[in-house]
């Protein structure tokens, strides 16, 4: 099945917000394994505006399942990772300051520096995986940069999905079948949520893992944590019934 692997960026913002550690971001996360949680994932910015460095030596201490890191590869974040040696890294395109990830690499115009990035972290044993819009050409630049997995950024499937699910599907269902077909590894993330999770996941041949946050963080405002992140499991579920 599909693993599900949460996004704690909304708890430590919370956390953040009152200059305390409360919500506790470690505890929160081994709660969501607990809860059935396949995996964490965060996000550190340079402003560490949700979560911080700091958070990758305290997670990587705890975390049983698998802990990915996201991030954009400037020296700063590479240091850390290659340090703490998550299980994987997953390289977003992000300008700093940017509010939110919102396009994929171009693997192209960018393939010298994402080679480099990618070598230093397999010489550590770190998977990576790189935020990629559904473009064939882009997915043959990062099967040609190296890389273990790549990451559909979603963003555009969601954001259609109301207006025409069948349609903003497409591309990255055929996006799918062809990365699968070359080797690469597929992930995807971005305002997937407990209404179009199950569709999207049921058309993504090869899908290996989900990396959501925003929107369970939300839904867990109303349902709970550990009812929610069943729910997600649930989602994905039936999605593998209905390949």
């Amino acid at each position: 099945m599909v693993r599900l692997s949460v996004n704690l960026n909304k708890v430590a913002l919370i956390r953040n917000s009152r200059g305390a550690n409360y919500p506790d971001l470690v505890r929160v996360a081994q709660d969501c394994e607990r809860f059935g949680a396949q995996g964490i994932t965060i996000h550190p910015r340079p402003d560490e505006r949700h979560a911080r460095y700091a958070d990758v030596a305290a997670l990587k201490a705890v975390t049983t399942t698998e802990l990915n890191i996201e991030g954009y590869p400037a020296e700063k974040f590479l240091q850390i990772v290659l340090e703490q040696r998550p299980d994987q890294v997953t390289l977003v395109p992000d300008e700093p300051g940017q509010l939110t990830s919102d396009h994929g690499w171009d693997t192209l115009r960018r393939k010298d520096y994402l080679t480099e990035v990618i070598g230093r972290l397999r010489e550590k044993g770190i998977r990576t995986s790189i935020f990629i819009d559904p473009d064939k050409k882009m997915i043959d630049g990062a099967k040609a940069v190296g890389t273990d997995r790549i990451e559909f950024y979603t963003g555009p499937f969601a954001h259609r999905f109301q207006e025409d699910r069948a349609a903003a599907v497409a591309p990255f269902t055929e996006a799918c079948r062809y990365a699968h077909e070359i080797g690469l590894g597929i992930n995807a993330g971005h305002d997937l949520n407990l209404d179009n999770l199950t569709y999207f996941a049921a058309r993504m041949p090869g899908l290996q893992e989900v990396s959501i946050g925003h929107a369970l963080v939300t839904d867990a405002l109303y349902y709970g944590l550990s009812n929610t992140i069943q729910m997600y499991l649930r989602c994905l579920h039936n999605a593998e019934a209905h390949q």
